[in-house]
């Protein structure tokens, strides 16, 4: 009963913070909106300056339902791989996802110049990365389901997919050792993640991978839990052990490649917030867990969002730039104080 009020507590907080975040990103930037305006706005009236206004709807809106997405969806994902593969090493891009979707992106931007002028045009357009990330991290997920089905030890299916991280890896390589310093410059900044370049229609889309990914990830939460004590015991309680395999590998590739696509690789979230979840919260219950992942992912990516924007001033910073530097002290000092790795 101590830990359920507890844990109402630790949930209030965290939907209030959540909250707080969002309409903060939506206030703060280069230049800083009054919560009111901001209030005004998003019910349906309007703001006193038609510039706020503009700023509010089409450009940090956008960019806060995108880091809304983005942090739900790497946090959960890391979660699921850090389960199935019993690893609090392993994250959403342990598939060589992230590095399939690179390589697609590498082949369209630093290898557009061989192309005729008007396909190049096409293939360097945004729909066109998004749409060559895709393709990418697909292909590497078509092949890990494909030995997944021929493996028995989930461990063999993690080294496969770092395999092919190191394979694509390697390729992309060598595509910016023969890039001019136009092409790799274009590709650094893709490489670096971004939220503030989507379209409301391309959020859509987006929204919608992003909630078939999390609603096979909600489907899995029994056989997460069950997977606990290891493969033999899920197996003993009646688990279909190879079909959970691959509904969750399937749930993290769908979140984790849609987001590669749309934002670019973004790092740090899908390691580090189950851990902060599973820190705060003491429990191995994914009923719990997957809540609270989902959460603080979500109020994380806002900060980092915010953070990145320089409140005051005109300059923008990489986003997995500000993940990394934000995430990984906060981590370090969470495990040092409870001095638990679970």
């Amino acid at each position: 009963m101590a830990d359920k009020k507890r844990n109402t507590i630790l949930f209030l907080i965290l939907g209030l913070g959540l909250v707080f975040m969002f309409l903060a990103s939506l206030s703060l930037g280069s230049v800083t909106i009054p919560l009111k305006e901001v209030y005004a706005s998003l019910t349906g009236g309007h703001a006193s300056k038609s510039a706020w206004e503009y700023i509010i709807i089409n450009y940090r809106l956008p960019k806060a339902i995108t880091a809304v997405l983005v942090g739900t969806g790497l946090s959960i994902s890391g979660l699921l791989m850090q389960t199935l593969f019993r690893n609090p090493l392993a994250g959403p891009y342990v598939l060589g996802l992230s590095s399939g979707a690179s390589l697609g992106v590498a082949f369209v931007i630093l290898g557009a110049g061989f192309l005729p002028s008007f396909l190049s045009a096409i293939a360097l357009s945004s729909y066109g990365i998004v749409l060559a990330s895709t393709l990418g991290s697909s292909l590497v997920l078509l092949l890990v389901l494909l030995v997944s089905q021929k493996l028995r030890d989930t461990m063999a299916i993690l080294i496969v997919g770092l395999m092919f991280g190191s394979f694509t890896t390697a390729i992309v390589s060598v595509l910016t050792y023969f890039s001019t310093a136009e092409q790799l410059q274009k590709f650094t900044f893709w490489s670096m993640g971004s939220l503030g370049n989507l379209s409301w229609s391309t959020i859509g889309i987006f929204t919608i991978c992003v909630s078939i990914g999390l609603l096979l990830s909600a489907s899995s939460i029994k056989p997460l839990n069950a997977l606990l004590l290891g493969e033999n015991y899920a197996k003993s309680v009646g688990l279909n052990f190879k079909k959970a395999r691959l509904i969750i590998i399937f749930a993290t590739s769908i979140l984790a490649g849609s987001i590669t696509a749309f934002a670019g690789p973004i790092a740090f979230i899908g390691l580090a917030v189950p851990h902060i979840a599973k820190l705060t919260f003491q429990t191995s219950n994914h009923t719990v867990l997957f809540w609270s992942t989902l959460f603080f992912g979500a109020t994380i990516m806002l900060f980092c969002d915010i953070v990145s924007e320089m409140p005051g001033f005109e300059v923008t910073l990489p986003i997995n730039a500000i993940t990394s530097i934000i995430g990984a002290p906060v981590v370090i000092w969470l495990l040092v104080r409870k001095r638990n790795f679970t």
